[in-house]
């Protein structure tokens, strides 16, 4: 006997074989055992997922000679060659091949015939969407009104492309991709008939490959099987098919995480030397860093990954974070789009490369906004710390002055010492506090330090960095409702405006009023605000670049 395909040997021949097809096989089985058979019948789906063969089985199902059968009939004369496309009344048509008006007008003058020997006559026409616009309206009227031993069967992989005049009078089918587990069962049957070894992981890929497609995996599986023997492994299908290699994936990336550009670019130059195309190695970093992404995201289902985790070492699942392993599948697939129009396509992968190895270093705006916060407060931790430490010497040297019992006096004794006297000025004795207080240069109006003092307390447990910035503020004013801010410049203006109303809550409570309106200002947009607003004076003022002051009366 002739040598066999793995695609063609285990085509599906009953319904229960078809795989992936669940809601399809249930529907025309029902339908088949109920009786309600349409007379025309739309498969649209992925190819290599079971449309034509799923054809074959409805017609041998339909023309069984006990009456159409949901479990279908095998053992009668003619089901071999329907299942071979060879039957008289089932007829296989290529709808690429047979794309004119004048291939419909054949079939319109076939139909009136009925057929040979079989129950119905059935034209299944495959990659129907290859029709023109005009074999499709000549189709219009058959397929509506067909003789009752007619029946249509199309499939096709571009339903889009399908006028709906076609598919208002068909029953559509839409056919799903094979999910990966079901692909490696199936080939890890075929492995067995065959009586040959194959590794887990080696079908995982063949399954992965495949991405969805049946057809396409055993067509795979007998090259990998042509070159392999009786013993099919992953090193093996790496090193025929030219791919890059488990272990030199896994060397590059180490390269990548130890950011040794060096050490990258030279597994780069090897599997380039072993003959691996950019085009294929480029897929393969790209599906390594899916992987590593994948894992990163907590995702350990060895179907999806391809692979198994274990082949993964632990040190290369931890060297990144998932914002950095987003941003190298984002410039490994920018590589696969670049390359098709590169001048030097070896030129953009190294450049890639050396991109990789700096991967480590990337961080992003919310994480360098972190760093910058984190900094910040090291820095106010640190000027509180030189501020209490330049306090205790002067505490020191003031209690140095005050009389000691142990010291004899050696001056009239017999009269008691004189009590310490205060500071000539506040500003002479800083406060003995263990936290900072506002600059000694603000100045208040209508509120006192002590308030302003409370206010800016309440924010230095969780929010430091807007306490730093009101201890910067020049002049604390409060009019009737308003609690005016002013700052010298924009930076606190603009910094503090998203806590404004933070602010006026605090500060309502330690002024113990119900409503406030705080207004954050500089002086100078204060000081334009309180000016006179005649319009002569103010043009005056702004051709000479002057200010207003008081005049003598």
């Amino acid at each position: 006997m002739s040598y066999e395909v793995t695609a063609t040997r285990r085509r599906p021949r009953t319904f229960d074989q078809l795989v992936g097809q669940d809601f399809v096989v249930a529907t025309l089985k029902n339908s088949i055992a109920s009786g309600r058979i349409a007379h025309a019948y739309l498969f649209a789906g992925p190819r290599g997922v079971g449309k034509t063969s799923a054809a074959r089985i409805l017609a041998k199902a339909l023309n069984c000679p006990d009456g159409p059968s949901a479990e279908g009939c095998e053992d009668y004369e003619g089901s071999e060659e329907i299942a071979r496309g060879t039957a008289l009344d089932v007829i296989e048509i290529d709808g690429a091949s047979n794309t004119s008006v004048n291939d419909v007008r054949q079939i319109k003058d076939e139909v009136l015939f009925a057929p040979n020997s079989s129950r119905y006559k059935i034209y299944i026409i495959d990659e129907v969407h290859m029709l023109s616009n005009s074999a499709f309206n000549a189709l219009l009227k058959t397929i509506e009104e067909p003789p009752p031993y007619i029946i249509f069967v199309f499939a096709t992989t571009e339903i889009h492309k399908v006028p709906a005049t076609i598919r208002s009078r068909c029953q559509q089918f839409n056919f799903r991709l094979i999910p990966p587990e079901e692909i490696k069962r199936l080939l890890s049957e075929a492995v067995t008939e065959l009586g040959v070894n194959a590794e887990e992981d080696a079908l995982a890929w063949i399954a992965k490959e495949a991405t969805g497609s049946l057809r396409d995996a055993y067509t795979l599986f007998d090259q990998v099987l042509s070159f392999s023997d009786t013993n099919i492994t992953l090193a093996g299908i790496h090193d025929k098919l030219g791919l890059l290699g488990l272990d030199r994936l896994t060397t590059l990336t180490e390269a990548v995480s130890a950011q040794d550009t060096a050490a990258a670019l030279a597994v780069i130059d090897d599997a380039l030397g072993a003959g691996v195309s950019v085009e294929r190695l480029t897929i393969d970093i790209a599906d390594y860093f899916r992987t590593l992404l994948l894992v990163q995201n907590g995702v350990q289902r060895e179907s999806v990954l391809g692979m198994s985790i274990d082949r993964i070492p632990a040190g290369i699942r931890s060297a990144f974070s998932r914002t950095q392993l987003e941003l190298a599948n984002e410039i490994v697939l920018r590589l696969y789009r670049d390359i098709r129009y590169s001048v030097n396509q070896r030129f953009d992968l190294e450049l890639a490369v050396s991109r990789l190895a700096s991967l480590r270093d990337y961080l992003t705006p919310q994480e360098l906004v972190k760093r910058i916060e984190d900094l910040q407060q090291e820095l106010l931790h640190e000027e509180s710390y030189r501020q209490r430490e330049g306090e205790a010497p002067q505490r020191g040297k003031q209690q140095s002055a005050t009389p000691q019992p142990e010291t004899p006096q050696p001056a009239a004794p017999q009269e008691p010492p004189e009590p310490p006297q205060p500071a000539e000025s506040p500003e002479s004795t800083p406060p003995e506090t263990d936290t900072p207080t506002v600059s000694p240069e603000t100045s208040y109006e209508g509120i006192t330090a002590d308030q302003v003092e409370m206010i800016v307390a309440r924010f230095r447990s969780h929010r430091i960095s807007v306490a730093a910035l009101l201890e910067r503020a020049r002049t604390w004013r409060r009019a009737g409702s308003d609690l005016i801010i002013l700052f010298e410049d924009d930076f606190g203006v603009s910094a503090l405006e998203p806590d404004r109303d933070e602010i006026r809550t605090i500060a309502a409570q330690v002024l113990g009023v119900e409503s406030l309106r705080v207004r954050i200002v500089t002086e100078e947009s204060e000081r334009e605000n309180a000016e006179p607003t005649d319009s002569q004076a103010e043009m005056v003022r702004r051709v000479f670049r002057g200010e207003y002051v008081e005049g003598e009366s």
